[in-house]
């Protein structure tokens, strides 16, 4: 009983301080900040790398074409050698009648050479292409864009200085798995990196979305181009970590208008979502994933089982304890559930949507130490390439 009750007051004093103290991580309230139109708006290349994805693009290209831009702008989808006429989808969209009035440009880059990530490999093919656009919106394939979407972006990056502008996509939640995997997504996410932490001026933590980010194109050339990430898997924090290392300003904050339509009918399109990265992002080290494992286990596992095992054996302290930190981890969890208009009861669920996690970062690592590394639209990665280790020692 000793233990038990040492470890879930422990669990309960790491929630109270990860309320309070941790950059107030649950909150959703960093939306875009103030905007102001420009003098004078300027010209914007959006970029979209697409691989393999017709099968979304006609609920997200569509989207991109017609926004309400009042400058210069126009969409360059990177079609990274599909096989389902990625390509030609893409250009039959622009013809059609729905097709807006942003002009597009569909282009393949040349074979992916080593050392490169097949997403960073067609970006740099496609800001190559931006002639002298001032800003580069890289967006992915999956993403739907509300008509004034990009207009807001350029207005908030101009006028509060900013060198980067990421919002976190409103990821699809409507079947089962979604409802219970999606929001805890983001939760997590957020929770690794403080939206207001990272927003901070000068500050260490440093993180970005990649489905869409939009770059002041001086920032981007300032950091080496996209050639400074060109092998990270994870591939928009690398982003934001170089751009705020070379003086540069960031934003990151959930979309109001900005959704994923990438659909994830089972567990299994879910779990690879996860897992195909989630060893990246531990740096492939076996001391932080045990780290990680205790940690999930402690914060996430003990507080239901100490509620369970102690009003089971008539242990009142561990019970109490473990039953507290639980309502805690749930109420830091409700303003996400609400931000994606999920019921208040979901939040109880937490404990187990983290065990899956936990496994899935656990598998993520078995199929590095089989060789498999990141695997993503046929190809894999299997070890880290020398940009990411020098990310890792800055």
């Amino acid at each position: 009983m000793a233990v038990l009750l040492w470890v879930s007051a422990l669990s309960l004093l790491v929630w109270l301080w990860l309320a309070v103290g941790h950059g107030f991580f649950w909150r959703t309230d960093q939306r875009l900040p103030a905007r102001r139109d420009p003098g004078r708006w300027p010209r914007v290349a959006v970029v979209v790398p697409a691989r393999d994805e017709a099968g979304v693009l006609p609920d997200s290209l569509p989207t991109l074409l017609a926004q309400d831009y009042p400058g210069e702008a126009r969409v360059i989808l990177v079609d990274d050698h599909s096989s389902d006429g990625t390509g030609e989808l893409a250009a039959a969209l622009a013809d059609g009648p729905d097709g807006g009035g942003l002009p597009l440009t569909v282009t393949t880059p040349p074979p992916l050479p080593e050392g490169w990530t097949g997403k960073l490999w067609a970006l740099r093919h496609g800001v190559e292409l931006a002639g002298d656009a001032q800003w580069l919106l890289l967006t992915d394939a999956d993403i739907a864009h509300g008509p004034t979407s990009l207009r807001e972006l350029v207005a908030a990056a101009e006028g509060n200085g900013l060198d980067l502008v990421s919002q976190m996509a409103r990821l699809r939640v409507r079947t089962g798995w979604e409802r219970l995997i999606v929001p805890a997504f983001v939760y997590f996410f957020a929770q690794l990196y403080p939206f207001r932490w990272s927003n901070r001026p000068g500050g260490r933590t440093a993180a970005a979305a990649g489905g869409c980010s939009l770059v002041r194109r001086t920032a981007l050339e300032r950091i080496g181009g996209v050639a400074a990430i060109r092998g990270a898997v994870i591939d928009d924090v690398s982003l934001a970590r170089a751009v705020k290392r070379s003086g540069g300003r960031t934003w990151l904050g959930l979309a109001e208008q900005v959704d994923s339509v990438r659909p994830y009918p089972g567990l299994g399109p879910l779990w690879r979502m996860v897992s195909r990265s989630a060893y990246a992002q531990l740096r492939h080290s076996v001391v932080l994933l045990a780290g990680t494992v205790l940690g999930l286990s402690l914060v996430y596992l003990v507080p239901p089982a100490a509620l369970a095992v102690g009003l089971a054996a008539g242990w009142w302290g561990p019970a109490v304890l473990g039953g507290a930190a639980w309502a805690v981890m749930a109420g830091t969890y409700l303003p996400m559930l609400r931000y994606y208009r999920q019921p208040a009861w979901a939040a109880v669920l937490l404990p187990f949507t983290a065990l899956l996690y936990l496994l899935m970062t656990v598998d993520s690592a078995v199929q590095h130490w089989r060789g498999r590394g990141a695997a993503w639209k046929g190809r894999t990665y299997p070890r880290p390439a020398e940009p990411a280790r020098h990310e890792r020692r800055a």
